[in-house]
């Protein structure tokens, strides 16, 4: 398995990993990822904004197995958003997410001052992997939000000396 970023031929993958784990939870309702516009364009998506990737995960056919991404959040130019980190029923479990997760952080750490994500509480591997991170949890999402029916949010920052 390796990492690479996302190129066209893996947006329906990629759709349909999202699109099967939202289902998964019972969360393929609006407000969730499910909905969004450009699920089925991801490549060109990520592309076309400043200081934004996608990374999928591919498998030895460099077929995408998982991704994760990384935008600008909203009109804050400091905030970066943590977005659609999902993984295939058959990479879960194998640390795979982790390394996306650290290559997402990464690249914001050379663009932005915080990384901001939203969830559900009902996602508790995902929350325990953003915990051991280092996201703080927040009460409620940063004004700007777009999904609307998450009900966990946190914050991370990505430099040392800065304060939210």
């Amino acid at each position: 398995m390796k990492i690479r970023e996302i190129n066209e031929k893996d947006n329906q993958r990629m759709e349909q990993i999202i699109k099967r784990s939202l289902e998964s939870f019972e969360l393929n309702i609006p407000g969730t990822a499910y909905f969004d516009p450009q699920l089925g364009s991801l490549a060109q998506f990520y592309q076309q904004q400043p200081h934004a990737k996608y990374w999928v995960v591919v498998n030895e056919q460099d077929e995408a197995v998982g991704g994760v991404g990384i935008a600008p959040f909203g009109l804050k130019t400091d905030v970066a958003e943590l977005q659609k980190l999902y993984m295939a029923p058959e990479a879960q479990g194998l640390g795979l997410s982790r390394e996306l997760m650290q290559t997402a952080l990464d690249f914001a750490k050379k663009h932005y001052t915080y990384c901001y994500l939203e969830t559900m509480k009902k996602l508790e591997v995902a929350n325990l992997l953003y915990a051991k991170f280092g996201f703080r949890p927040l009460d409620k999402p940063l004004e700007g939000s777009e999904h609307g029916t998450m009900d966990a949010w946190y914050i991370k920052e990505l430099r040392d000396g800065s304060s939210m």
